[in-house]
This record gives C-alpha cells, structure tokens and sequence, in this order.
C-alpha cells in the first residue's frame, strides 16, 4: 500500500462529508481503500458490511452502523503497532470526538423533535387515555409522546405510499404502498375508528392532495378540521357513528385540504 494511500482516503472521507453528510457514504473511501490493500479480517468484515451500507443508495445516519465493528477491528490493529505515545494521542483524539458528538446530540436544538413534542400535546390536550389517534406522517415517535394508542398497526405513511427520506419523486401514492396495505389499513380504521386524524404532511407528496386513500379517511370517517400545530391539520371526528364504519367506499372524494386560514391549537395545548 502507498504510504500516501490513509491521507488519499482521509481527504476523500472529508470530501465525501461535506457533499452528502451523512451516513455510510463518508465510509466509502475507507472500504475501497481495504478492499484494495486486503487487511485481515476486519479488511475483509469491512468488505462484506461495506456492500451492505451502499448498496441501496440510501446513506441514513444509522446505516453505516454495520462498518463499525470491523473498523474497530483495524483501529486495534493498528494501534497495536503504534508506538505508545502514538497510542495515547490517538485514543485521546478519539474521546475529544466521540465527546464533541455527544454534546452535539446533548445540546443542538432539534426542530422535528421540537414539533413532535407540540403535536402530541396537542392530540392529548383533545383525547382521554383509551382513545385511538392516527398522526399522518412519518414520525411514529408521536404516539409516544402523546401516549395514545395508534388506530393501525402503520405507524407511518411510509409502507402506504412508498415515501421515505431521500424518495420524494414521482413514485410516491397509493398506487405504490406495499400490496395488501391499504386494505388492512381500512378495516382497521372502520373497526376502530380513530378520535383525531393528524395530517402532518405538511407539504411532502403524501399529502391529501395527492392521495385519495387518505382524503377518503377523512371524509368517509365524518372528520372535521380544528386547528394547525406547526403546519399540521388537527381533525376530530364529528359524527359519532361515521360513514366510514356503514360503507367505506360511498364516501365521496372530498377536494384537497389545506390548513389555510386555521387557528393554531398548540398554544391551547400547552397552556
């Protein structure tokens, strides 16, 4: 291996940072690096686990979390025929990162967190404990917070509608969700009809201005619009025995919501 080869590999890491930052991909130069020189095995762990971050082309944080066993493998290796001091300064420069990332997650201010908390208080400020809710969305961590129990099993509107981070394009709707889901979706929803609907959406392509499914929720289940918290539409369930449990495929499909010219319930949430 060139002696120029770790610098090469570093400055492609930092390259590969700063253009997509996050995930695997800033771990990519790393594994073409031991892919060519061959590095025992956590050379050759990294190979095998390095074809599985990449290889979907989707680089989230938590994919690359297959490297890091042997990644570790070789940062001992490597240690081991450092001289000491070389050692010291390494697992020094190790704790000062893994500290610097720590105070990262610890203290720098996390807006989606920050909306999930507002909407959940919002939900519960409108529910009693034995109530079922439906956030529509894509942060299942909602349900906890608001400490309702979910109307289906998909937590998320990702497995209805094919949408997820990175996948906003045209192939996103109903017509792409997992075959079978929106069916078990509906009788889910009939047998248990939810006390409030969050459509929190707030702009992506799964919005009920794009899927028909859903604005079929909302007007076949009798909801009514209340409110917004942060760009999300609150709706509660108007009519105590809902279309949607009579005959799910009479309602009619209602023109697209938006949440325009709506109080902001998170205030009277909080209060």
């Amino acid at each position: 291996m060139s002696r120029c080869a770790p610098g090469l590999a570093g400055t492609a890491v930092a390259c590969a940072f700063l253009a997509k930052q996050t995930g695997g991909a800033v771990l990519v130069p790393v594994v073409w690096l031991l892919w060519g020189a061959g590095a025992g095995a956590g050379g050759a762990g990294a190979r095998g686990a390095g074809p599985g971050s990449g290889g979907g082309c989707h680089f989230f944080g938590h994919y690359f979390l297959q490297l890091t066993p042997p990644l570790a493998l070789l940062g001992t290796v490597a240690l081991q025929i450092l001289p000491r001091e070389r050692t010291v300064r390494a697992v020094l420069a190790s704790a000062c990162v893994c500290s610097l990332f720590v105070a990262w997650g610890l203290f720098v201010p996390r807006p989606d967190l920050a909306h999930a908390q507002r909407l959940a208080a919002a939900v519960q400020s409108r529910t009693s404990p034995g109530d079922r809710v439906l956030f529509w969305g894509m942060h299942p961590e909602t349900y906890w917070l608001a400490d309702r129990v979910p109307a289906s099993r998909y937590l998320s509107a990702g497995l209805l509608t094919n949408y997820s981070g990175g996948r906003d394009g045209p192939r996103v709707g109903e017509e792409y969700a997992v075959p079978g889901a929106w069916g078990v979706f509906r009788a889910e929803l009939a047998a248990r009809p939810p006390a409030v609907v969050v459509d929190d959406s707030r702009g992506k392509p799964y919005g009920a201005g794009r899927v028909r499914g859903f604005r079929r929720v909302l007007s076949g289940g009798g909801y009514e619009r209340v409110g917004v918290v942060g760009g999300a539409v609150v709706y509660t369930r108007g009519a105590p025995d809902p279309p949607l449990l009579r005959n799910w495929g009479s309602a009619p499909d209602p023109a697209p919501q938006t949440p325009e010219g709506l109080k902001d319930v998170a205030g009277a949430a909080e209060s």
